[in-house]
C-alpha cells in the first residue's frame, strides 16, 4: 500500500500549462518546485491509498471548478513566488 496526495499529480500536470502563461517569470528547477508547494498549500489535499480511490479523484479532477481551483492556485503561486524568489536574480 502506498499513500499519495494525489493533488501534487495535478498540479504537475498543469503547470507548465499555467507558467507557459507567464512569459517573465523564473522557470528554474527551484522556482517550480517553490510553486508546486505554494500551490498545494492553497489547495486542499486528495490523499488516496487505493485505486478506486484515485479513480474517484480522477472523476473529481474532470469537474470545471475543480481545474479552476487548480490553475488558480498555481497561478497565485507563480505571482508570489515570481516576486520573492529564493535565488539571486539571473
Amino acid at each position: 500500500m502506498q499513500l499519495k496526495n494525489f493533488m501534487e499529480d495535478l498540479v504537475w500536470q498543469r503547470l507548465d500549462e499555467v507558467l507557459a502563461g507567464h512569459r517573465n517569470v523564473c522557470k528554474c528547477e527551484k522556482c517550480r518546485y517553490d510553486v508546486v508547494a505554494l500551490a498545494l498549500n492553497f489547495l486542499p489535499p486528495r490523499y488516496v491509498v487505493t485505486s478506486q480511490g484515485e479513480t474517484f479523484t480522477r472523476v473529481k479532477s474532470l469537474e470545471q471548478q475543480f481545474n479552476v481551483d487548480i490553475l488558480t492556485a498555481i497561478s497565485h503561486a507563480v505571482q508570489i513566488v515570481s516576486s520573492r524568489p529564493h535565488h539571486e536574480p539571473k
